[in-house]
């Protein structure tokens, strides 16, 4: 589930925008103000909404200083504003904002620009390299030959199964919606409905026997490798 800290100084706009976002399935955190917003970001968001006129620290001020912490540099910051003005937009994006969107805001619209602006980070994000052998708990998974031991038993997953199984290893406690792991998995350019991806995922429980519960449904989200000790 992706965070997103919303800071706005009127509490009828956080409200607002809070619930639409809810709807989207998004966890919203929330800030009042640019100092709040900065004591908000040890939760590490996602993207960040920040309203522009604000008390104590204005929504520029605080980019600005967001953008100076190296774990945030690539986080995507979306202005809101009752402004309207080309300086104030260009001053927005030359301090490091992302986008810009202007109040009253359409919800639809605000959903889409925060949507558009995950994609694109996520696009832009490092890959870490997929590592040939990984064990977590009872699984041991080798990629380069495609093999896969539970409690030191080989199992045969045919290949998609494998993937899966391989991607949610290797991000262990991240909850993955079906959309992300259909693209992550079957690629943005292959049609494959979401029915696929619950389908896979049983027949992984299955050859988990025992240890199926290490795969979790999170209802109305998608799925997610639970913590082992």
């Amino acid at each position: 589930m992706k965070k997103i800290l919303l800071v706005d100084d009127e509490p009828d706009i956080v409200e607002f925008l809070k619930y639409n976002l809810e709807q989207q399935n998004f966890e919203v955190i929330v800030g009042h103000n640019g100092e709040e917003a900065l004591q908000k970001l040890v939760e590490k968001p996602d993207l960040i909404l920040l309203d522009i006129m604000m008390p104590k620290l204005d929504g520029f001020e605080t980019c600005k200083r967001i953008r100076e912490k190296r774990e945030f540099e690539n986080v995507p910051i979306i202005f809101l504003t009752a402004k309207s003005g080309e300086i104030d937009e260009i001053k927005g994006l030359e301090l490091g904002a992302s986008d810009y969107i202007q109040k009253p805001i359409s919800p639809n619209k605000l959903i889409a620009r925060v949507k558009s602006n995950l994609r694109k980070a996520e696009s832009i994000a490092p890959k870490k390299s997929d590592p040939i052998k990984v064990k977590y708990g009872p699984i041991d998974i080798n990629k380069e030959k495609y093999e896969v031991f539970i409690d030191g038993e080989k199992k045969v997953f045919p290949r998609k199964e494998f993937e899966v199984l391989y991607f949610l290893v290797n991000n262990p406690g991240r909850v993955f919606g079906r959309e992300i792991l259909l693209k992550e998995v079957w690629g943005a350019d292959v049609y494959v409905v979401d029915r696929t991806v619950d389908v896979h995922v049983r027949k992984i429980r299955e050859k988990l026997d025992k240890h199926a519960d290490l795969i979790e449904t999170v209802k109305g989200v998608g799925y997610r490798l639970k913590s082992v000790e």
